[in-house]
């Protein structure tokens, strides 16, 4: 543990009178409102586009690499827009990618002490910066029209669970939700299966449905455009 975490744990033991209290949260309670400003006005200008999620660790010679790249640069093409964190890994070539389809590029930062740090292929007027990960993740799922989602840690699995909730209980639109990588998600979704609605019925089979498992950029495409022909929408180029 260090240094800096358990001072965090300290002072969330500290007493503290109501005053003190009542200053922070007020401060914090602003803070907050501009963040969400700031996002909604920004992003509400942007048009459609689809959020790719992934690991910030993964190398540019990495194939999931490379194949996020392709994903956003095809995803361009058909006149969507590609959002991502903003941050290294998976997020950098999904940006590359929509850079090289001339398409919108854009990243939601989040301040960290590690890892992140805005990348060079997002729009200068479309990387936004976020010290709150639930105002960050609201702007993610509020301003979609899809989600997929490469191999990740926890960050990822957080950000593909929140979105399909939010299919599930209709807060959002039933919009694709797509996993690339059969090797790296079938664990998962297995696990899912067999154990979340097999044994425990704690999801059903019309939520594992909404799941797209594919292993290539076309196919993840396809996923996307074949949902929004059956509604006769596409973006405007």
């Amino acid at each position: 543990m260090t240094e800096n975490s358990e001072e965090k744990i300290r002072k969330a033991f500290q007493n503290k009178d109501w005053s003190q209290i009542k200053a922070t949260d007020s401060w914090q309670i602003f803070r907050i409102m501009s963040e969400f400003v700031d996002g909604f006005e920004r992003m509400a200008r942007i048009g459609p586009c689809v959020s790719i999620f992934g690991s910030a660790r993964t190398k540019p010679e990495n194939p999931y690499y490379l194949l996020a790249e392709e994903i956003a640069y095809k995803l361009t093409l058909e006149g969507y827009g590609v959002i991502t964190g903003g941050g290294p890994g998976i997020m950098e070539a999904a940006n590359k990618g929509a850079k090289k389809g001339n398409g919108k590029s854009v990243g939601l930062n989040i301040e960290l002490p590690f890892e992140q740090k805005p990348n060079d292929y997002v729009d200068r007027d479309k990387s936004i910066d976020f010290n709150y990960f639930f105002v960050r993740k609201t702007i993610f799922l509020k301003y979609s029209q899809g989600f997929i989602a490469l191999p990740g840690g926890f960050g990822t699995l957080d950000e593909l669970f929140e979105a399909l909730t939010l299919v599930q209980t209709n807060k959002i639109g039933e919009f694709p939700v797509v996993l690339v990588g059969r090797k790296y998600w079938q664990g998962m979704l297995d696990w899912v299966k067999s154990v979340m609605m097999e044994e425990e019925h704690n999801v059903n089979k019309e939520d594992l449905e909404r799941v797209h498992v594919v292993d290539t950029a076309d196919e993840a495409v396809k996923v996307i455009t074949d949902f929004y022909t059956k509604y006769l929408l596409k973006p405007n180029f």
